[in-house]
């Protein structure tokens, strides 16, 4: 872990030895396993479906979890979670499905217990549904975190001085493209952890991904903090950092396997120690 510190590697020796075979995340055993999503009245420890006010007629929902020790009239830190897109798979067996009910990362870094946890949709509106690839609607999206922030925090407890914005892969870009759209809702987090993916490091197939719109949103994150982490590098995005002026203050991680995967955070790594370490800092200040 490091925040843009410089490692020098030193070579004592000339032999070469056999590349070993890059260990497949999937292979680990899981110490966590996420709680299956129900209907019903939320309630602790239970992950359940919920609709906003105003969609009752679509299938557009988010899925709220509330920890093992929830208690109605007390104030917990959310975390807030965006899913990566549908239609991946690769050679490792990792799949990413795109759904609102597949997000792993807020439930890993809390282990269930002491934050709320919500998942939230890519809105579409033309056809009233969760978008399994991309954004759906910006502004909808954006939109529709808003009112989910707010109602959590009103109806449920939820700490408004410690709301949390996680990701992986599309999820982990939406933190800035959707977090940091603008004012008022860069305004709800107090920090964010993307894993696997940044806006702004990569040019995507959609409407203002460009370095120059990905600076002017960085720019309303301030000097708040973020987890940066990725599969085997964070050097692209250490750059593209660099280069921003951006104030914010920026930890990176590199998870030392290949899979482009969330499952990480179900998994007893050290890796997760330190994001969760992190995080108890974070949430402490």
């Amino acid at each position: 872990m490091n925040r843009f510190s410089l490692t020098l590697f030193f070579v004592y020796s000339t032999t070469i030895l056999p590349a070993a075979e890059p260990v497949n995340l999937n292979n680990l055993p899981n110490d966590l396993q996420v709680p299956a999503m129900i209907k019903g009245k939320p309630q602790a420890g239970k992950r359940v479906w919920q609709q906003n006010p105003g969609y009752e007629t679509t299938e557009i929902a988010h899925a709220l979890y509330l920890p093992t020790n929830w208690m109605p009239g007390r104030k917990y830190p959310v975390i807030v979670e965006y899913p990566g897109n549908g239609g991946y798979t690769n050679v490792l067996q990792d799949r990413s499905d795109g759904r609102v009910q597949d997000c792993k990362l807020g439930y890993g870094l809390s282990g269930g217990k002491g934050m709320i946890w919500v998942s939230l949709p890519f809105v579409e509106p033309k056809t009233g549904k969760h978008a399994i690839k991309w954004w759906g609607d910006p502004d909808a999206t954006a939109d529709y975190c808003k009112q989910t922030v707010a109602r959590i925090c009103k109806e449920f407890g939820g700490d408004p001085q410690n709301v949390i914005l996680t990701g992986f892969s599309r999820g982990a870009i939406a933190c800035n493209y959707i977090g940091l759209r603008d004012d008022e809702i860069a305004s709800l987090w107090k920090a964010m952890l993307p894993h696997s993916h940044y806006d702004g490091v990569r040019k995507w197939n959609y409407s203002d991904s460009n370095v120059a719109s990905a600076y002017k949103r960085l720019a309303r994150l301030g000097k708040r903090p973020q987890f940066i982490t990725h599969e085997k590098s964070t050097r692209a995005t250490e750059e593209y950092l660099k280069k921003s002026n951006s104030k914010g203050e920026f930890t990176f991680l590199a998870i030392p396997y290949p899979n482009h995967s969330d499952e990480w955070v179900l998994k007893d790594l050290p890796e997760r120690t330190q994001a969760r370490q992190w995080l108890s800092d974070v949430l402490k200040q």
